[in-house]
């Protein structure tokens, strides 16, 4: 070999490297944050890829996705998000709580961000309109707090004797009050006495669970929060210890082991964000994309569950579950 081409080829190789850290830094980045933790919101976050993958992007081969949770701790939204926009990220999901997307929508004007809550995204601030969002900002709404004088007219069908029904709410939530406004109007038409018991941490649920003996509940309603779906486990063990009929607002906590569940599907609300993110990829602009509505409904019965509560559910009932586990 002569000399000038060995020359040039040991240039051409030195040169490889920086041509595939190049490539790398082309690979647009998707800053995903969420107000739960990971173990508990990994499905739905899996579903998000998915819808992202039916638009052509394939995480860690043409899009990234780097992930913040803040565990449940509100307060940590606006540093993470912060950080993503200084990481530059061409889109941010902001996912869970709507006090993620209310934090994003803070922190960046420029930034296109995806929402996937179940707040009225025009009541909270965070769109002009759900036909023309406006600004950087759309995403999908899921129902949440519309739900109230369905599920306890399920629990009535289950539990005829109970008069008197517990709401289990995190009062720091940002959909806290339009919550709380659904259940007592509910309530009120079905003739039923409503107690509140709050909670926004791990040890106050123990608490909260311990009044419901003295508050005489003899039915429980589980608030839409993602703090409390990332503990639906223990939300789960807590209703079975007391013996307390629940019902929970999505699937994932009846199929643990609740006695019901009535609410939106978030894997699918959470694909569609996912189409949303690879459109915006693609380059449409998130101004004109107009906020989706997820309005698949799911019913889930735990028939187990019922049993060891010496419950029976109603044939008229079952016939309407989408799910029951056995």
């Amino acid at each position: 070999m002569r000399r000038r081409e060995f020359i040039t080829l040991i240039g051409g190789a030195a040169a490889w490297p920086i041509v595939v850290r190049a490539q790398q830094a082309a690979m647009p980045m998707i800053g995903a944050v969420h107000s739960a933790t990971s173990d508990s919101y990994a499905p739905m976050m899996a579903a998000f890829v998915r819808g992202l993958g039916e638009m052509g992007h394939v995480e860690g081969r043409n899009v990234a996705i780097e992930y913040r949770w803040a565990e449940n701790q509100l307060d940590r939204l606006p540093a993470l998000t912060a950080d993503l926009v200084r990481r530059h990220a061409a889109v941010i999901f902001a996912a869970g709580s709507t006090d993620t997307a209310l934090a994003a929508k803070v922190t960046t004007s420029t930034i296109p961000i995806v929402f996937a809550n179940g707040a009225d995204p025009v009541a909270v601030g965070l769109v002009a309109s759900l036909n023309r969002p406006g600004g950087n900002i759309t995403g999908v709404t899921f129902l949440v707090v519309t739900l109230g004088q369905k599920k306890l007219e399920m629990l009535r069908e289950v539990v005829p004797t109970a008069a008197v029904v517990a709401f289990l709410l995190n009062p720091k939530l940002a959909t806290a009050d339009i919550q709380l406004k659904d259940m007592q109007a509910a309530a009120r038409t079905l003739g039923l006495q409503l107690h509140v018991v709050h909670a926004s941490a791990d040890p106050d649920l123990d608490v909260a669970f311990a009044s419901l003996v003295q508050l005489r509940a003899g039915a429980l309603v589980i608030g839409a929060d993602a703090f409390f779906n990332s503990r639906r486990d223990q939300l789960v063990a807590l209703a079975a210890r007391h013996s307390i009929p629940t019902v929970y607002p999505w699937r994932e906590a009846a199929a643990a082991g609740g006695l019901m569940s009535y609410g939106t599907s978030l894997l699918d609300a959470y694909r569609q964000a996912g189409n949303y993110a690879g459109r915006i990829l693609n380059g449409e602009k998130t101004a004109e994309l107009p906020v989706q509505q997820s309005v698949k409904v799911e019913l889930v019965i735990n028939l187990k569950t019922a049993k060891s509560l010496g419950l029976n559910f109603p044939i008229t009932l079952l016939g309407r579950a989408d799910e029951v586990v056995e």
